[in-house]
């Protein structure tokens, strides 16, 4: 299943770092062996909920375990510090959903999930109580 890594880098003061440029430069070549690929990269945002200071940067790869191998690799932790010494942000590995994904099951999992805490919780509160 397809899986993205996402990074929310916010932007510095002053004037773009030869250190970033290099970053930038040299980033594509630390994924493609892994089978990724920029799907986004640092375009204007249009933000239509909340703040978003900065840019987005998405790159898909085949699955998590790719994903995790490239971000792990010496050849990306050799030029990670190029951007973290003058860009502060975020990146995280998520894996994609199917054709076939339905939100409506993940919601019905998601009550029934609550719904069996919320039993356990009043079942313990109720021997709780019985106890004392």
């Amino acid at each position: 299943m397809t899986a993205y890594a996402i990074a929310h880098l916010r932007p510095a003061d002053g004037p773009v770092e030869d250190e970033v440029l290099d970053y930038i430069e040299r980033i594509q070549a630390t994924f493609e062996p892994y089978g990724g690929r920029f799907l986004v990269h640092g375009g204007e945002a249009e933000v239509v909920e909340g703040a978003w200071p900065g840019a987005v940067v998405m790159v898909g790869f085949p699955g998590v375990a790719e994903a995790r191998a490239w971000y792990a690799s010496p050849a990306y932790q050799e030029i990670l510090p190029l951007r973290t010494r003058h860009l502060d942000g975020d990146v995280v590995i998520v894996p994609g959903v199917g054709p076939e994904y339905d939100a409506s099951a993940t919601a019905a999992a998601m009550r029934a999930a609550r719904d069996r805490t919320a039993q356990e919780v009043q079942r313990a509160r109720d021997r709780t109580a019985q106890e004392v």
